[in-house]
């Protein structure tokens, strides 16, 4: 990773689940390199200071991923 590299979470909004290490996947609102904050879903350690790979959404595709899944039939 770059020497710059900086993310702060700015809003926790949910939590998906957690694995037996403790890690959980989360959706959060992350400001990355000091940028404006965007809707993050991706997994955390216990203590946030590592991650693995995940999304990054602005609110309008937030939004339409939202729509796309209130139009999944779940079986």
């Amino acid at each position: 990773m770059a020497e710059d590299f900086s993310f702060e979470i700015v809003k926790n909004i949910g939590t998906l689940g957690s694995s037996k290490g403790g890690w959980t996947n989360e959706l959060n609102l992350v400001s990355w390199g000091g940028r404006p904050a965007k809707y993050d879903l991706r997994s955390w350690s216990p203590d946030h200071q590592k991650m693995g790979k995940g999304s990054t959404f602005t609110k309008e595709e937030l939004l339409a991923l939202k729509d796309l899944l209130n139009s999944v039939e779940i079986e």
